[in-house]
């Protein structure tokens, strides 16, 4: 009788105990007889990264690193990141600990990505990433740093499409006779830092740009061959508005093309158009005032990007991504002179260009590893 009660009970309990892993693995629990609406399962919490922003120089440059600053600023804010940046300084003295900097933050292992910018980093940073090949690297608006070390990603820009739709503006403009400073003559000017391929491939979009916008304008093109010597973009400015009759001039040249918003100024007949930050924010007033809009390369929009894709699951480590319009990485200003001086025709070619570049049907061609030198020739056929 023990034995038999024994053997019923184990029955009973292995019918429970396989009715129980049936559940858990195939079947709907059933519904108890006070039947109780199922807490939702919690959806797993999203990582939130630990980052360090290296600035080889100070905040409030107005331009690359407040750019910078303001996209972790605003990813913290959503809770997505926590960060911290360090100012390095940017003289010669301070190089030194550009360096000592980055191995000093990959070594402690306490981050999980560790951004720089600007092309005077990619030595320092070679270095850092090969002595850390587990630690995870961005570097931004660096065109030399391909797929050297793979756990480095380096987000460069695509200027050329920038460059198309200032070219665009600038034709457009240029033929506005009823604007204060525009002359009868279809002549625009392009001061450049040095005859480089990045600088090149400004330039290449901004003519692209101003022939399809307009097929019989001129450009002056001409190269300071510094990125610090306003003296001498001034003097190309004002040969460029007295000689050649340029009513609007493009300043890529870093320092030096502010000295073409002087020349600008200066003679009372020309406009100028900064580039890479809103340049009516970081000029003096009087030179902010002949500024119509500026070319940008959001470095902040692209860090949110960056952390978009991260968290998607797509990886970048070891690549060159070049972002665009599309991307949010480049732009153009579209307030302040942008609507107080230009006439709405020439707004809307500017934002239907935009438009035409963003659904594919413009592909705007790159300077960068062109070897055909195609901007060049279209260059030289282009000056007044």
């Amino acid at each position: 009788m023990k034995k038999s009660f024994l053997f019923v009970a184990i029955i009973l309990i292995a019918s429970l105990v396989l009715g129980a892993c049936g559940t858990k693995a195939t079947e709907a629990p059933a519904a108890p007889a006070a039947p109780a609406e199922p807490a939702a399962p919690a959806a797993p919490a999203a990582k939130v990264y630990n980052v360090v922003s290296l600035v080889n120089g100070n905040l409030g440059d107005k331009s690359f690193f407040d750019s910078a600053e303001s996209g972790l600023k605003a990813l913290a804010e959503a809770g997505r990141i926590t960060y911290k940046t360090i100012e390095m300084g940017g003289t010669d003295q301070d190089q030194p600990k550009w360096l000592e900097t980055l191995n000093e933050v990959a070594s402690s292992g306490e981050y999980d990505l560790v951004i720089c910018g600007t092309y005077q980093m990619p030595d320092y940073l070679k270095e850092a990433a090969t002595t850390y090949p587990d630690q995870k690297f961005m570097i931004y608006d660096d065109n030399s740093y391909v797929g050297v070390n793979q756990n480095v990603v380096n987000i460069t820009y695509k200027q050329n499409d920038m460059g198309y739709l200032i070219g665009t503006f600038a034709a457009k403009m240029t033929v506005e006779t009823g604007v204060a400073n525009i002359n009868p003559e279809a002549v625009v000017g392009f001061i450049g830092g040095i005859d480089s391929p990045v600088i090149n491939d400004f330039l290449y979009g901004f003519l692209l740009g101003a022939q399809a916008a307009n097929p019989d304008i001129k450009v002056d093109t001409r190269y300071v061959n510094s990125y610090v010597d306003t003296a001498t973009a001034k003097e190309m400015g004002l040969s460029m508005i007295n000689d050649k009759k340029a009513d609007i001039l493009w300043g890529v040249a870093g320092l030096s093309g502010n000295g073409a918003a002087e020349a600008a100024l200066e003679s009372g007949k020309a406009w100028f158009i900064g580039v890479d930050s809103d340049q009516e924010l970081t000029l003096p007033a009087e030179q902010a005032a002949v500024t119509l809009t500026s070319g940008l390369k959001n470095i902040g929009q692209s860090l949110v990007w960056f952390f978009d894709e991260w968290d998607a699951g797509r990886l970048y480590f070891g690549q060159e991504v070049r972002l665009g319009i599309s991307e949010g990485g480049v732009g153009v200003v579209t307030d302040k002179n942008f609507v107080k001086v230009a006439p709405k025709s020439v707004q809307d070619a500017v934002m239907a260009a935009q438009a035409d570049i963003v659904a594919g049907k413009i592909t705007v061609a790159t300077a960068i590893g062109d070897e055909t030198n195609a901007v060049v020739a279209l260059r030289d056929s282009l000056q007044p």
